[in-house]
């Protein structure tokens, strides 16, 4: 099945997810189109919102016309790869554009927060995907175990350069930092929070 067969399912999977409850999620991996319910936590909220922030106050500086968005899919047609990150750092012109996706060759850096239920998404699909389509940045963020990684030199379907910290460390993410003292662990299960 090519692309454009792909993305027209994937289409017809977002209509009718508009249709149920909860917030769904709709991307074209591996294996096709894929239609997943979305239950973020509070916290993995929180965290995007910081880190969408931090950016947001640094990107005039380095890339004028930027900004760090909260879920548009990305899209990279030749590989047949449509994901939905948990933030982006793109033009911010994009968004005005027609079209369901942002082209990946305009996305500076992803960002996926971890949830407890989908972390092999994180760590394995996701970590193959955005180097093939050519995405300079990847920062993880894992609040099950207080972790972040930088993942940065694409090549193929991996990276080359893996840069490990945790949380309270200063995160460099190309020319960004990102402060990770306020982000938040998830709590265990049985504890109050999450």
């Amino acid at each position: 099945m090519d692309y454009a067969e792909m993305r027209a399912i994937a289409e017809e999977l977002g209509a009718y997810a508009e249709q149920l409850e909860g917030s769904w999620s709709v991307e074209i991996g591996p294996s096709g189109p894929i239609l997943a319910m979305m239950c973020p936590s509070k916290r993995h909220e929180g965290t995007v919102r910081r880190i969408c922030k931090q950016l947001d106050e640094q990107l005039p500086a380095t890339h004028p016309g930027y900004i760090c968005a909260n879920g548009p899919e990305i899209e990279h047609p030749s590989i047949g790869r449509m994901r939905r990150p948990d933030a982006v750092v793109i033009p911010e012109a994009v968004l005005d554009e027609e079209g369901l996706a942002v082209d990946a060759s305009q996305v500076l850096a992803v960002i996926e927060i971890v949830s407890p239920s989908t972390s092999e998404n994180d760590y394995v699909g996701k970590l193959a995907d955005y180097p093939a389509m050519g995405i300079e940045h990847y920062l993880i963020v894992d609040p099950r175990k207080g972790t972040v990684e930088v993942r940065t030199e694409p090549c193929g379907t991996h990276y080359r350069k893996t840069e490990p910290y945790i949380f309270g460390d200063q995160v460099s993410l190309g020319p960004w930092t990102i402060d990770t003292s306020a982000f938040r662990r998830y709590a265990k299960p049985g504890q109050a929070g999450g």
